[in-house]
This record gives structure tokens, sequence and C-alpha cells, in this order.
């Protein structure tokens, strides 16, 4: 049951970062973005959130399953 889990997460996790867009794309987001110093956006920032929650999730998961067989 758990390394179905672990499985899914890994799923969810590569699904989300080749989702995401790259955050500098050269010179052409100085002209394109207006807010260059500030804070992402809300979703941009739940986005950030999730990501880290689910790889230290990940991790977690990966640790256990190691230790347990």
């Amino acid at each position: 049951m758990l390394k179905i889990i672990w499985v899914v997460l890994s799923l969810i996790l590569i699904g989300l970062i080749f989702l995401r867009t790259p955050q500098n794309q050269g010179l052409a987001s100085f002209s394109t973005k207006s807010n260059l110093l500030g804070s992402p956006s809300s979703a941009e920032q739940f986005l950030n959130n999730l990501t880290i929650i689910l790889m230290i999730s990940y991790f977690l998961f990966a640790i256990f399953l190691n230790y347990s067989n």
C-alpha cells in the first residue's frame, strides 16, 4: 500500500515539475514581467508550497520504505 502511494506521489511530482513554467526566460522576461522583484502570485506560491510538501513526503516515504525491507 505504501509503495503504491510512493509511486503515485512520484508521478504527481514529475508532472508538477514538467508543467511549471521556467522563472527566467532570458532578456524577454525583463520587458514582459511587471512584478520583477515582487512576490509571486498566489497560484504560483501555492504550487511552490505544494511542490515542497510533496518532495518532503516523497523523501520520507523513500526513507521509510528503504528501512522497512
